[in-house]
C-alpha cells in the first residue's frame, strides 16, 4: 500500500536530479555577467539590435559563435526573427552588457532541434553582449563615455 507513493517520489527525485545533472532548463534564466556603469541605452521591444554570442548545448559543445566570425548578428528585437529565447532574455538589455541565457527547448529550437547541430528538445546557453541598440554601437558609447 505505502510502496507505490515512495516510489512515485523516488521517481520524481530522480528526475529533477537527471535534470540538474544535464543542465537541462525548464524556464529562461538570465544571469547578467558584466553591467556597464552607465546604461543610457537599453534594448527595447522593436529595436534594431546586435549581438555578440556563442551558443553551447550543455555539454559544452559550441555550436554557433559570432565571436570567432568578428561579426554579430543584426535584428529587430522582441519580433520573432530570432528564438523566444532571445526575444525574451536580450530585453531591458544595456549597451556593453554581458548576458548568459539558459534557454529551455520550448524557448528555443523545441522538440525537432536544428539538425545537424542541436537535438531536439535540447536546452541551449548563449554567452551574448549587446554591442549596438539602434544608431548607437558599443564603440561609440566608449568613446562618449571618454569625453
Amino acid at each position: 500500500m505505502n510502496a507505490l507513493p515512495i516510489l512515485l517520489f523516488f521517481l520524481f527525485v530522480s528526475a529533477l536530479v537527471y535534470a540538474k545533472k544535464t543542465g537541462d532548463v525548464t524556464e529562461l534564466q538570465i544571469g547578467v555577467k558584466h553591467k556597464p556603469a552607465s546604461c543610457e541605452v537599453l534594448a527595447h521591444k522593436g529595436d534594431r539590435v546586435k549581438v555578440h554570442y556563442r551558443g553551447k548545448l550543455t555539454d559544452g559543445t559550441v555550436f554557433d559563435s559570432s565571436f570567432e566570425r568578428n561579426n554579430p548578428i543584426e535584428f529587430e528585437l522582441g519580433t520573432g526573427q530570432v528564438i523566444k529565447g532571445w526575444d525574451q532574455g536580450l530585453l531591458g538589455m544595456c549597451l556593453g552588457e554581458k548576458r548568459k541565457l539558459k534557454i529551455p527547448a520550448k524557448l528555443g529550437y523545441g522538440d525537432q532541434g536544428s539538425p545537424p547541430t542541436i537535438p531536439g528538445g535540447a536546452t541551449l546557453i548563449f554567452d551574448t553582449e549587446l554591442v549596438g541598440v539602434n544608431d548607437k554601437s558599443l564603440g561609440e558609447e566608449k568613446e562618449n563615455s571618454e569625453l
